[in-house]
C-alpha cells in the first residue's frame, strides 16, 4: 500500500500559501484557495469520476481545483496514491457497513441481508464520488486491482449471507446465491448511474425503496 504522510508531517496547505505571501508583501494578492488533505480528496475524486482516470493527468486535477501541482504533491506522491485513497473511502465504509450488519445478533439471516443492502445503499449515496470511482475501475494499475480484490471481499460476504437466508427458508432457493448477490448490487450499483446531491428524495428513502423492491421477489 503506497505511504502517506501523516496530518501531523504536513504543513496546512492554506497556511503555507499564506506564509509565501507574508514573505512577499509587495505582491498581489490573487486569493488562491487552499486544501487541506482531506479536501484534496474529495475535489480530487469529484474530477476523476467527470474526466475519467485514466484521462485525468495531475496538471488537470491541479488546473480544476486552482491550485498549483506542486501543492497537491504536499499531500500525495503520485496521482495513483490520490486515485487509492479516493477509492479507499467508499470501500472501508462499504465494507464497515455490510460487516457490522451481517453480524448483527438477534436477527435471522434475510433480516442481516436486509439491513446489509440497506446500509450499503446509504454509504453509497453518501460516498457517492468514491464508490462510483470504484465501480468503474478495471485492474489496470497495482491500486486498481487491490480495490477490485477488496470489493470482490464485499461481494462475498453478501453471498455467504444470501447463502445462509436460503437454507434458512427465507429467500427462494430456485435461484444461486451468486445470481441474487449479482442481481442485488446491480440495482444497488446502477444508483451511481443516476443519483445526484440534488435527488430530492432522502436516501433513507432511497434506501428504502431498493429493500423493499429487492425482496419482495426475492422472499418465500
Amino acid at each position: 500500500m503506497p505511504k502517506t504522510t501523516s496530518p501531523a508531517q504536513t504543513p496546512d496547505l492554506e497556511s503555507g500559501v499564506d506564509a509565501a505571501v507574508d514573505a512577499a508583501p509587495k505582491r498581489n494578492r490573487r486569493g488562491r484557495p487552499g486544501y487541506d488533505r482531506e479536501t484534496l480528496i474529495n475535489k480530487a475524486t469529484e474530477v476523476f469520476v467527470t474526466r475519467g482516470y485514466d484521462g485525468t493527468s495531475m496538471d488537470t486535477v491541479a488546473r480544476e481545483l486552482g491550485i498549483t501541482k506542486s501543492a497537491i504533491y504536499h499531500h500525495v506522491k503520485s496521482k495513483e496514491e490520490l486515485l487509492h485513497l479516493a477509492i479507499n473511502r467508499g470501500i472501508r465504509a462499504l465494507d464497515s457497513a455490510v460487516e457490522a450488519e451481517s453480524q448483527r445478533p438477534g436477527l435471522d439471516a434475510l433480516e442481516r441481508l436486509r439491513a446489509a443492502v440497506h446500509a450499503s445503499v446509504v454509504i453509497l449515496i453518501e460516498y457517492h464520488h468514491s464508490v462510483t470511482l470504484l465501480l468503474r475501475v478495471r485492474g489496470n494499475s497495482a491500486v486498481e486491482v487491490e480495490a477490485l480484490e477488496q470489493r470482490r471481499k464485499i461481494d462475498d460476504k453478501i453471498r455467504v449471507l444470501v447463502a445462509a437466508a436460503i437454507e434458512e427458508g427465507g429467500l427462494r432457493s430456485d435461484f444461486t446465491p451468486g445470481l441474487i448477490t449479482r442481481l442485488l448490487f446491480g440495482m444497488v450499483n446502477s444508483i451511481t448511474e443516476w443519483y445526484r446531491p440534488s435527488y430530492p428524495v432522502d436516501p433513507e428513502r432511497i434506501a428504502d425503496a431498493v429493500t423493499s423492491m429487492a425482496f419482495n421477489g426475492l422472499e418465500v
